[in-house]
């Protein structure tokens, strides 16, 4: 993962942020998701969530940080051996 976000991937991503933060988007994502479920319960939501939200997450900052661990770790407030646990439960090492 050699590739890092351009000036302008960066500047539109701020720009992005400051029109609906992360959580309202979260919130419209779980909505539409229960929604689309026509009244059936779901199982396991908060599992499938985290996953769902983890992975992009950590590919993102690996992507952010080119692929250095320790930095990535640093980034997320996690032990390396936490962050490296991770990468390999989603085939990301």
């Amino acid at each position: 993962m050699n590739t890092s976000f351009s000036t302008a991937q960066v500047t539109t991503l701020h720009q992005e942020r400051r029109k609906s933060p992360l959580r309202d988007n979260v919130k419209n994502s779980l909505r539409l998701y229960l929604n689309s479920l026509s009244g059936h319960e779901p199982e396991e939501l908060y599992k499938m969530f985290t996953e769902e939200v983890e992975r992009p997450l950590l590919e993102s900052v690996m992507e952010y940080c080119n692929g250095n661990q320790t930095k990535a770790a640093r980034c997320l407030g996690l032990n390396r051996g936490t962050l490296r646990k991770k990468l390999k439960l989603y085939g990301l090492n």
